[in-house]
């Protein structure tokens, strides 16, 4: 059996086929691609699209059905043994390697992130449980109901946390000061939010100009004040397995003794030690998605675990509502960014979505307390 029988072999139970008419199917223009994803698996099939060996009409279609029938579970070449070890002997999210997430990731163009994501710049997943979209929804209403999905995490995070006028809040991987302007506009609040990227603090201070709001460039773990509240929206996710216990005693220590903290995560299913390897190269740098039991074990010493909410298929819609404002705004983007960008983030944003519409990531919101609430926390939703 040759490279390209093995792929089709290992294809054949998904559904997907080479070189077929449905749009899920793999169009194949260099056939040196069987070789690369057998040799290097995710990270060679990533890298051969950005490299133009191959394309696929719907790319979130074909990478939905090869997660959902796990086929990378049985894709696993030696030479990616080498990120879990390495996420294993040393440290990845240590403080002196704190910053490269944000020069990596979120410094690369706030004009890349201010024509994807939605008027207020929330890049974390929105809240679509009331609001209903369509394949047929036009470009413009998409963006309006992205518009509306943010806005409706934010006030959820908001009530869940019981926000009212005067608390000081601190938002650990603040961005570009989201939350922080949407609390204190719309609650009253008093914000602190720290990011590691020097572009989100830039146009984040501008963004928040007039408000009671502070965004510091500092790393999550130099924060030694109390806070009324503490949020933190997908950050966790830079922290790595060996910080999570740091990663709690820091907002325990931050969070007055009476106070509420949410924390809003990308989940996994698994508990692994790194991420994919594709992702890890190009995209977030040295991160991992954190799962249940490694967020319970770190979170005991500290917290009573108040409510669990899922609503990770949110995310699907989320990532397609931010390729499509992507994709329309590319003729300016261009200017900046070059045709393999294109691919890469057209992959990535493609196959993210893939891998909550297959239910292999979820998106978890967590209320922890120091010492429980008399009487129970009224779970919202």
């Amino acid at each position: 059996m040759n490279s390209k029988q093995a792929i089709e072999h290992l294809l054949k139970p998904t559904g997907v086929t080479l070189g077929g008419n449905n749009p899920w199917d793999i169009q194949v223009h260099n056939e040196k691609l069987f070789d690369r994803i057998l040799s290097q698996g995710s990270l060679g099939f990533g890298e051969s699209y950005m490299d133009g060996w191959w394309d696929c009409e719907s790319i979130d279609q074909m990478l939905t059905k090869i997660f959902r029938s796990k086929l990378q579970d049985h894709l696993k070449p030696w030479r990616m043994i080498i990120p879990a070890v390495k996420a294993q002997v040393s440290n990845l999210q240590s403080k002196k390697r704190a910053f490269k997430i944000g020069e990596a990731h979120y410094d690369i163009g706030n004009d890349l992130y201010q024509t994807m994501l939605d008027d207020r710049m929330v890049y974390t997943c929105g809240y679509w449980k009331d609001i209903q979209l369509t394949p047929l929804d036009p470009p413009l209403k998409r963006g309006e109901l992205l518009n509306k999905a943010q806005e409706a995490k934010l006030d959820l995070v908001c009530k869940k946390i019981g926000l009212k006028p005067g608390m000081k809040v601190l938002d650990i991987g603040c961005g570009w000061g989201s939350f922080a302007k949407f609390a204190a506009e719309k609650y009253g609040a008093n914000v602190v939010g720290v990011t590691v990227s020097k572009e989100q603090i830039k146009l984040g201070n501008k963004l928040c100009e007039g408000l009671p709001v502070e965004l510091r460039l500092q790393d999550y773990r130099q924060v030694n004040e109390k806070f009324d509240r503490v949020i933190s929206l997908g950050m966790i996710e830079h922290v790595g397995y060996k910080n999570f216990p740091t990663y709690m005693q820091v907002a325990h220590r931050a969070l007055k003794d009476d106070g509420i903290f949410l924390l809003h995560t990308i989940g996994g299913n698994k508990s692994v030690k790194s991420t994919d390897p594709w992702i890890d190269k190009y995209i977030f740098p040295n991160s991992m998605l954190p799962s249940q039991e490694q967020l319970t074990n770190a979170a005991q010493p500290f917290f009573v675990m108040e409510d669990w909410h899922n609503f990770g298929p949110d995310y699907d819609k989320t990532l397609l509502a931010w390729f499509e404002n992507f994709e329309n705004g590319w003729g300016s983007l261009k200017q900046n960014y070059n045709e393999r960008f294109h691919r890469m983030w057209t992959f990535y944003l493609l196959s993210c979505a893939a891998s909550f519409r297959a239910r292999k990531n979820q998106l978890w919101q967590i209320i922890y307390t120091k010492n429980g609430i008399p009487g129970g926390y009224q779970s919202i939703r």
